[in-house]
This record gives C-alpha cells, structure tokens and sequence, in this order.
C-alpha cells in the first residue's frame, strides 16, 4: 500500500471490488443463461445492490470524519493564536493583595504588560511592589468606595494616556458567611453582594471608556457558586447574579470590538477560602442562633459541619496558575473565549453537574450535607 493511505481506505477498497466482482458475475450468468437456480441469482442481486449501499455509506462517513478531524484542528489552531505585541499594552486588576490577582499581577508584569494593580491594603500594595519590576504601578483601592472607583479610575486615564485600557480584570471578591440560609441576617447577604457584585459593576462602568478606546478586554472572576448553589449565605447569589452582567455586557460590547470573558475557577487554596476564617464566622453565628433553630440543627451539628469543611481542603487545588493561564488567554488570544472553567473539579464535576436535572443536582449536593437532628421540631 503506498505511504499515506490508512486503514480507513482498505473496507472501501474492498467493498468496490465486491461490488465489481458481482456486477461482473452477473454478467457473465446472464450472457452463458445456463439453468442455474433462480435463487441463486437472486442472492447475488441482493449482495451487489448491499454492496453499493456499503460502498456509499463508508465513502460518506468516511469524508464526514475528515471533515470533523479539520474543524477539531482549525478550532484548536484557533485558540492558539495571539495578539502581536503586549509590551504597549495596559491592564488594570483588582484584588492584588494575594490569590489570583497577586499572582496575575506577578506573571503579567514579567510577560512585558503595564501592570496597574489595584490592593485593599498598604502593606498588599508594598509587598508586591518588591517582588515585581518598576513598570508595575500599584493603587490603594476599595470597590465599595465609589468616591475611591471614581479617583482610581481618573488616575488610571491620566496613566494610560491615549493608549487606552487592553485589560479590565474584575477579581476583588469575598466569601462572606458560608451557613444554612436560616441562620442568617440580610446584612450577612449585604457585604459580598455588595463586593462581588456592586463593586465589580461600579468598576466596570468607570473603566469602560478606557476599555473601548483600546478596543481590548474585560474579564470577570466568577466562580462555580456562579452556576451552582453549593453552599448558603451572600456569595453565591452575588456570583449567580455576576454571570448575568457579564453575559449583558459581553452582548452591549461586542459593536465596539470589546471582549468579555467569564473566569469560573473550582475549589482552589487561597484566603478567600480560609477554613480557619470560615469556621470562626460559622462559629460566631451559631452562638447567636434561636433555640428552636439550634434544636432542629442539633447540638453536634456545628462540629459535623466544620469537620466537612476540613474536608474540602483535601479536594481544594493548590495551584492558583490555572486561572492566571486563563487571564493569560482571555488577554491574549486572538479570538479568546466566552466562559473558562479553571480547576479540574470545575471542569470534572462542578460545570457539567450545572446542566444536568436539578433532581440529580439536589441529589448530589444534598449527599454532602450535615444531617439535622430534628428537623421537625418546629
């Protein structure tokens, strides 16, 4: 067989010859018409004409895997393709005290970008000053300040001149109280709705004339909690209700050749998922709680609950690189996608559980919860 046939041509090839050999049988019975059984040619009829169907369906599918082989390779092509020069371009992060957006803030400094990041504190500010190069600039800001939104973002034109904003990356964010939605206060809902949401808004809205001077990039950290209620209190509807403005926003920019992607990493090892902090809020809560909720709850249910929150930091990723990897491409990529999962969990379980029926999702997230004493006992 010459170089470069595959397997994929033999059972066509073999097929044409069946067909060939048939037709030619055929032939040769008909022209000498001896007294052959009728049925025998009626059987040789019945495998030309099965031949020719064969033979056609294979050349068809045959071209249809072809076809998808070249779609899955100019779709991965696709995704490797990248902007041409970084090193004139300006972003903007907040949240660069730790986690994601310090680490973003380091990887992004070193790949030759103008680095605006913004910190909560004095001492976040100074400590990533050290460790990055002078071209990084740091700003004390708090998003639900809009005074403070107001003055950064002034300062931030006054930085980037005419050039404009590439990159807005929305990554402030705080868990809030994570507890039974009946153990909790408006106020306890109030704080992250107020940072995750309201804060990422107000930022957005003051920073998108830069945004689309520079034609560039707004990229919002959500989280799995975005798509599935895992667990009770503020973050979650303030997540749910960020990937709602991210997706009105990607729509109402789109004319003005500005991309918005989503960010929705897993379970991941930083502050913002601090068990020791948790358990003191779940703690503190508790204390404060009815006796008529502390007995439907039971008096071991507190510490079941926060030995299953020990738990999670067995299935926490410990690598924060996975979701810079996916800032890195939202900010470069040519064609950069809508939505990033980040985080194996994510992509594992946590996303392709949020399209399946809310009995298995119920199911499912009802089989990690505390036991209640006496639910009952109202």
């Amino acid at each position: 067989m010459p170089e470069g046939r595959g397997h994929c041509a033999c059972p066509i090839t073999s097929l044409t010859l069946l067909v060939s050999l048939t037709r030619m049988t055929l032939d040769i019975l008909q022209e000498l018409d001896p007294p052959q059984p009728a049925h025998w040619r009626h059987h040789l009829l019945l495998l030309y004409k099965k031949g020719v169907y064969l033979s056609h369906t294979g050349g068809k599918l045959f071209w249809v895997l072809g076809l998808l082989i070249l779609c899955g390779f100019l779709w991965t092509r696709k995704g490797k393709l990248k902007i041409a020069d970084i090193t004139d371009k300006y972003i903007f992060i907040t949240g660069c005290d730790s986690g994601f957006g310090n680490l973003a803030a380091r990887t992004f400094d070193k790949k030759g970008f103008h680095v605006i990041a913004a910190c909560l504190t004095e001492s976040g500010s100074t400590a990533l000053k050290a460790e990055t190069s002078e071209r990084l600039r740091t700003v004390l800001l708090d998003v639900t300040d809009p005074e403070n939104v107001k003055r950064t973002a002034q300062w931030v034109k006054n930085q980037v001149g005419e050039k404009g904003l590439w990159g807005l990356i929305n990554n402030a964010g705080i868990p809030g109280v994570l507890a039974p939605t009946d153990w909790l206060t408006l106020e306890d809902y109030r704080e992250p709705i107020e940072v995750n949401l309201f804060g990422l808004i107000s930022v957005t809205l003051n920073m998108l004339p830069l945004v689309k001077k520079a034609q560039g990039r707004v990229i919002n950290v959500s989280s799995v909690g975005g798509r599935l209620a895992i667990v009770g209190g503020g973050y979650t509807p303030s997540k749910y209700a960020v990937e709602g403005f991210n997706d009105s926003l990607r729509r109402d920019m789109k004319a003005f050749g500005v991309h918005v992607s989503c960010i929705e990493p897993g379970l991941f090892k930083t502050n913002l998922a601090d068990p020791v902090k948790a358990t003191e809020k779940k703690l503190a809560i508790w204390e404060q709680l009815s006796p008529d909720i502390k007995q439907q709850y039971g008096e071991g249910y507190i510490e079941k609950s926060l030995d299953k929150l020990k738990g999670n930091k067995s299935y926490a990723n410990m690598d924060l690189s996975p979701v810079v990897e996916c800032m890195d491409h939202a900010l470069t990529s040519l064609f950069p996608k809508t939505h990033y999962a980040a985080g194996k969990d994510a992509k594992i379980f946590w996303i392709p559980l949020s399209h399946m029926p809310a009995v298995l999702q119920d199911f499912l997230l009802l089989k990690r919860k505390t036991e209640l004493a006496n639910p009952k006992a109202v």
